[in-house]
């Protein structure tokens, strides 16, 4: 099914949002990357938040698919995938215009709790850490969901940890903790 112009304006505003930053990034230069109108773009969008949202929403669909998918091909039991999420990262952050995580940057730009934009980066960070539990649970982990949240710090500080680039390889380094944790969390 070919893309709509609404479709093909949110993946645009992806790309230039994950470039520039949420605040950093205004309608005019929108209109200039996406060649769509600023009729056509209030069209869609009432406004600039309602298309960070929608950005928020697709970026969350690619991100998760593609990892959950990553970590599915590099290991094959429940215990394995746990780990495997930081080979996945290891390949994200050798990614040619690598710039973090899309969800950090959102929170911080709109840092009140009860921003919708807030919001939706906070549920992404949960539909990770219950997609991280659910996998402990099988593995038959002590404690899954400490587990999990231990994990996910590991998975955040790497993320930022790249971003910055004062380490060779954060993801690897992440990894060895990760290791130990499924460790002590095994029965």
């Amino acid at each position: 099914m070919r893309p709509t112009k609404r479709d093909e304006l949110v993946q645009k505003a992806l790309q230039t949002f994950y470039r520039n930053g949420f605040q950093a990034t205004g309608m005019d230069m929108l209109v200039a990357e996406s060649g769509i109108s600023k009729t056509s773009m209030y069209k869609h969008f009432r406004t600039k938040e309602d298309l960070i949202l929608a950005v928020l929403r697709l970026r969350d669909e690619q991100f998760r698919n593609w990892l959950y998918r990553r970590m599915e091909e590099k290991a094959g039991t429940p215990q394995q995938q746990l780990i495997a999420m930081f080979d996945a990262l290891e390949e994200w952050f050798d990614e040619p215009g690598y710039k973090g995580c899309m969800f950090i940057k959102a929170s911080s730009e709109y840092q009140d709790a009860s921003h919708p934009i807030h919001k939706q980066s906070a549920d992404h960070k949960r539909m990770l850490e219950s997609h991280i539990t659910n996998l402990a649970e099988q593995a038959g982990m002590e404690n899954p969901g400490a587990l999990a949240r231990q994990l996910l710090i590991l998975k955040e500080g790497a993320i930022v940890t790249a971003h910055m680039g004062h380490t060779d390889n954060p993801a690897k380094d992440a990894k060895a903790a990760a290791i130990q944790l499924v460790k002590n969390h095994s029965p």
